[in-house]
């Protein structure tokens, strides 16, 4: 079974978080919604998750994937955040798929790891960057360049968790979640 970290940070967008946990896990996919600190997060329109773990808790452990949901000041957070960094890193050494989505795009490019990418994000976020080894692309909702995946912005949460579905289980799955979810599938 695929196992995906989705960090919470304070002030996180609470549609991206909540579309990106509950698609995955509608597929089978295990995710852990780790908080950055211990207790519940409030996020950037005043809804407050609980996190399963803190990320204290699982940094020694094994995923197949990382996502990070945006919002301000939540992507901040995490672009601050030491052992998300540390984690990136290792997760791209070891090949491994690294996503986000609005404003949390800027933490993979302080990690790295856009470097000879395309990518996109909220306007204004990593193209404001002007990275020379990155191509901003701002005419589609996710963007997928090797083991690198990026979206918009909230409008968007559902095609990315839809795409990272697809990616970890297979198209098959990812038409099953979506049909389920009474949009029309559109492949």
């Amino acid at each position: 079974m695929a196992r995906v970290l989705v960090p919470l940070a304070q002030g996180c967008e609470e549609l991206e978080a909540v579309s990106i946990i509950d698609l995955l896990r509608r597929a089978g996919i295990e995710v852990v919604a780790a908080g950055l600190t211990d207790g519940a997060v409030t996020c950037s329109r005043g809804v407050v998750l609980v996190p399963d773990t803190s990320l204290d808790k699982v940094l020694g452990d094994d995923f197949d994937m990382i996502v990070l949901p945006g919002g301000l000041p939540g992507a901040d957070y995490l672009d601050e955040d030491v052992r998300i960094q540390r984690m990136l890193k290792r997760m791209a050494e070891q090949g491994k798929y690294t996503a986000a989505i609005c404003a949390a795009p800027k933490v993979l490019a302080s990690a790295g790891l856009l470097q000879g990418k395309q990518a996109t994000s909220y306007p204004g976020v990593i193209d404001a960057m002007q990275l020379e080894d990155t191509r901003y692309v701002d005419d589609r909702a996710v963007v997928v360049d090797g083991k690198v995946i990026t979206s918009r912005g909230p409008g968007t949460a559902m095609d990315f968790a839809l795409e990272l579905i697809e990616i970890l289980v297979g198209s098959e799955q990812r038409n099953a979640v979506e049909a389920s979810l009474m949009r029309p599938v559109i492949r």
